[in-house]
Parts: C-alpha cells; sequence; structure tokens
C-alpha cells in the first residue's frame, strides 16, 4: 500500500517520504480500515518538523481517519466490514489505572496514540482496535468528517476544560482547525466569542461563522473575557491571554506543543482567581459527545482538500498559513 512516513531527519527538503508498506493485519480486537481520508492536524506538522520527536522511527502520521471497515479480526463484536468508521489521536489506555478508572483514560500513562505510537492514516489502509473506533453521524461527507476526529473532539474538550458560562463571552487565540468548530460549537450555543488571530483571512472565516469580533492575536477583544482557549502554539499569547479575562475566568491551552511561556506576573495575570489549565488528548466519551453535537449543531468544517500525493504540501500550506479551516487528504487513487 502507499504511505507517507516520518523521514526523522531534520533539515530534509520534505517533512515526510512516500513509501510502499504491506497492508496491515489486523489484529483479534482490531478493524482494518480502508482510508478514504485523513484530516491534516497541526499535530502532524509539529511531528513531521521533529518538534515532537516520533515515538518510533518511520511513523506515519495522520490521526483524522475516515475510512470503511474491510476486515475485522476474531474477537471483534460491535463494527462489521462495510461500516464508515473514524480512527481519532486516543488510540488505547491500559484500562486500569487510577486515571483509567476515573473516566480520565486521557491521562492514561501507557496511553498510545494515532499516527505517534502507531501508524496513522496518511496510507490507504489503516488498524484499530475496534474499542476506539467510532461511528460516524450521518450528513457529513468523509471530508468533512475527518477534521471532526480530533480538530472537533479536542476543541470540544478545551471549551469543557475553559469553563465558560452559559450566555459567557470567550476568547479564542488563533483560529485554525479545532478553532474554527470549536467557535461554530459556542456560538451555536448562546456564547458571545472574540477570535485574535494574526491571518486576515482566518478573522473573516471567525466573523462569517458568528464571532462578534475578530482582531490581532496580540490585541485586546472589546470586553473582559470569561474564558478563553489558546489554539496558537505561541507561550507569549499566555500573559496576553491572561490580561484579557474577568477575575474568576479561565485560560485553557489546548496545544500538545508551546513554546516557552514568559514569566507571568501575580498579580497582574492570575490573581482574582483567574487559571490557568491545560488540555491533553481527550476520553473516548468527549469523542462520542463531539459527534452527537456536532449532528445537532450542524457543524459545518470548512475544508481545502488536497490528493495523496500531497499530503508533504498540505503540511507546508499549514505551516505557513495558506488555508483557513482545516486541510483534508482524499486518499483516492491520483
Amino acid at each position: 500500500m502507499r504511505a507517507w512516513e516520518v523521514s526523522g531527519r531534520p533539515g530534509e527538503t520534505e517533512r515526510l517520504r512516500p513509501v510502499d508498506r504491506p497492508e496491515p493485519v489486523p489484529g483479534a480486537d482490531e478493524l482494518l480500515v480502508r482510508v478514504t481520508a485523513c484530516g491534516v492536524c497541526r499535530t502532524d506538522l509539529h511531528l513531521a518538523d521533529l518538534e515532537l520527536p516520533p515515538r518510533r522511527p518511520g511513523v506515519v502520521p495522520g490521526h483524522e481517519v475516515v475510512g470503511v471497515v474491510v476486515d475485522t479480526g476474531s474477537a471483534t463484536t460491535r463494527l462489521r466490514v462495510g461500516a464508515r468508521v473514524g480512527i481519532a489521536w486516543l488510540r488505547s489506555t491500559c484500562g486500569q489505572c487510577p486515571a483509567c478508572r476515573r473516566g480520565r483514560e486521557n491521562l492514561c500513562r501507557q496511553a498510545r496514540f494515532t499516527g505517534w505510537d502507531v501508524d496513522g492514516g496518511f496510507a490507504d489502509y489503516a488498524v484499530v482496535p475496534e474499542a476506539f473506533a467510532y461511528e460516524l453521524p450521518d450528513g457529513f461527507t468523509d471530508e468533512e468528517a475527518a477534521p471532526l476526529l480530533c480538530s472537533g473532539i479536542i476543541g470540544y474538550r478545551a471549551l469543557r476544560r475553559a469553563n465558560l458560562p452559559p450566555g459567557g463571552r470567550l476568547g479564542i487565540y488563533g483560529f485554525g482547525a479545532s478553532a474554527h468548530l470549536t467557535a461554530q460549537i459556542a456560538v451555536r450555543q448562546g456564547a458571545e466569542v472574540h477570535v485574535l488571530t494574526r491571518d486576515p483571512a482566518a478573522r473573516a472565516l471567525a466573523l462569517e461563522l458568528g464571532a462578534a469580533s475578530a482582531g490581532p492575536a496580540d490585541g485586546r477583544p472589546p470586553h473582559l473575557l470569561d474564558s478563553a482557549i489558546l489554539f496558537a502554539p505561541v507561550g507569549d499569547l499566555v500573559p496576553v491571554a491572561l490580561e484579557a479575562l474577568d477575575q474568576g475566568g479561565t485560560l485553557a491551552v489546548a496545544g500538545i506543543h508551546l513554546t516557552d511561556v514568559p514569566v507571568l506576573d501575580y498579580q497582574q495575570h492570575l490573581f482574582r482567581e483567574r487559571t490557568l489549565t491545560s488540555v491533553t488528548a481527550n476520553t473516548r466519551a468527549d469523542g462520542e459527545e463531539l459527534l452527537r453535537l456536532a449532528a445537532l449543531l450542524d457543524l459545518r468544517p470548512s475544508v481545502t482538500t488536497y490528493s495523496f500525493t500531497a499530503v508533504d504540501r498540505a503540511l507546508d500550506d499549514l505551516a505557513a498559513g495558506r488555508f483557513a479551516g482545516a486541510a483534508v487528504v482524499r486518499m483516492a487513487t491520483d
């Protein structure tokens, strides 16, 4: 089968390299999925640029995977051949540690992740444990469904971690794939959303999606915020966002990678019970809730599509900010 793997050598012209791989064989509890579309996440970019070190040589990135089940292991019981499924970032957990037992499997220290520990979706086929595969809602094309599987899920968890009160004011810093879905959820649930991003095209998309305002990333929203989410992987924006919070407000940092955070001043940035928190992966419950909400709220991902042979160009365009919304690779034969 065709696949793209991380080169693992800094300074190479291409972030990923195309390779031929044997078609994978599902284990007893796994599904073999023929990939039809795979979203391009900023985590894939961090992985390809070695900012996030690959956990095994030559790993195939891609963790917003949509496809069709073409084979099943002997111990599978829930999904059958022909089912349309999604494969997300969280691939497996131990199920026995304190975090797993408390419903916080995203914090399992033995968790494994798609496209980081195990080959992901930038390939013709992928395998996934049946217990970690998602049934996808109708009403979304494969290209529209793909960004929901990480951008949507992580954005939804970040929104929950930000403790936005009903009808509250939410600031969103950075406006890529995850942010443009999170903004739609918040707006449809009655929040007043203020977007701060360096990209004029992203600001225009934010206003189109219902944001109350859209300004530069280092600017100030027109009102103090009840909550904020930092999607941009820029540590310098942490104090900026904290200063924009009203008393009792929460800033959730949603990225897996962040540049260094400057020194914070307690009085200026944290006093009066402002909270700074991070977001780590997701639980399967987060994913199931997000997919239900996506259908209920009629989320509309803004998608730029690339052919399979253009995976590397998609990462280049993501790094350069050449599109607004999400990028998705169509895996059909070129």
